[in-house]
């Protein structure tokens, strides 16, 4: 790839097509807090720019890290990394990211404000984990544990916590949200560790794809993005979920064509499902919004 100007450099390291994984459980817990009568303008806003910042100084610290540990070398089959290309000096990308973190900590001063200790809570392990995620002693990614990350914070956190800073209590409806929101997010973490799997293995960053292998790794994707609709279905039928959720049944066929895809492509052939599972978060998500307002 042809070395880009350093705007487009800082665009590429920020990885805006993982962007979703951030806004989308930010409006999906906001819809809910709509839909208990509570909805708060300014604390959404805030909310969707700290998420943003947290998962841009993620997409940073991983660019670092993974560098420094070998992960991202000339044998990377993904998107072109920027400290790996050269494009950004390792020490401005470190820099970069706790200039970001301080952002998000700024901002969550804000939301403490409204919701108290259960949001500094959120806020501080949240930035931890931002970090922990590839670097620090027991980086997250490499000893497995990315997947259950995202899950939680991508997805349970992420929703219950803008949820309550809006209506300061988390109904069931925020729950389930959260856990299908988790699945989705974890989706699409999936497609990225079965693609890395190999030079993952190289640099001993122990996935679960590199733990059990490419058919572990599919079936973990299948569990993700089918389960998202199972939650949803389960949950109307007992009561505790709107039956206008059904709406996002609407999204079944994108998720059915990614599941085939996943199960037919490997290697460099997977880049496009990374940003077809984020596809089917995001329109999954948007239907919950529309839903839960309706």
């Amino acid at each position: 790839m042809s070395h880009p100007g350093l705007l487009q450099a800082w665009w590429l390291a920020a990885r805006p097509k993982t962007l979703a994984a951030g806004i989308v459980p930010v409006l999906v817990g906001t819809a809910i807090a709509e839909m208990h009568g509570g909805f708060h303008f300014n604390a959404a806003l805030a909310c969707i720019v700290g998420s943003v910042l947290i998962q841009i100084a993620t997409n940073l610290a991983n660019d670092y890290f993974d560098h420094k540990k070998g992960a991202d070398n000339e044998q990377r089959i993904g998107p072109a990394r920027a400290v790996q290309q050269g494009w950004i000096s390792p020490r401005a990308m470190a820099t970069a990211t706790g200039f970001t973190l301080v952002l998000a900590f700024l901002v969550g001063l804000y939301l403490i404000s409204i919701g108290g200790w259960p949001i500094a809570a959120i806020g501080i392990s949240s930035l931890i984990c931002a970090v922990a995620y590839t670097g620090g002693p027991l980086p997250l990614a490499y000893v497995g544990l990315g997947d259950l990350f995202v899950f939680i914070f991508f997805g349970i956190v992420a929703v219950t916590g803008t949820c309550f800073v809006q209506i300061l209590s988390v109904p069931p409806e925020a729950w389930i949200a959260g856990t299908v929101i988790g699945l989705l997010a974890t989706a699409i973490l999936v497609v990225n560790n079965l693609r890395d799997r190999e030079t993952d293995a190289l640099a001993n960053k122990r996935t679960l794809a590199v733990r059990f292998g490419a058919r572990v790794a599919r079936f973990e994707y299948v569990f993700c993005v089918a389960g998202a609709f199972v939650v949803v279905g389960v949950a109307v039928m007992l009561g505790i979920a709107p039956l206008s959720w059904l709406l996002s049944f609407l999204a079944l066929p994108l998720a059915i064509r990614e599941i085939i895809a996943i199960h037919r492509k490997d290697g460099p052939a997977l880049n496009e499902h990374l940003a077809g599972a984020a596809k089917v978060e995001l329109v999954f998500g948007f239907l919950m919004c529309i839903g839960a307002v309706l």
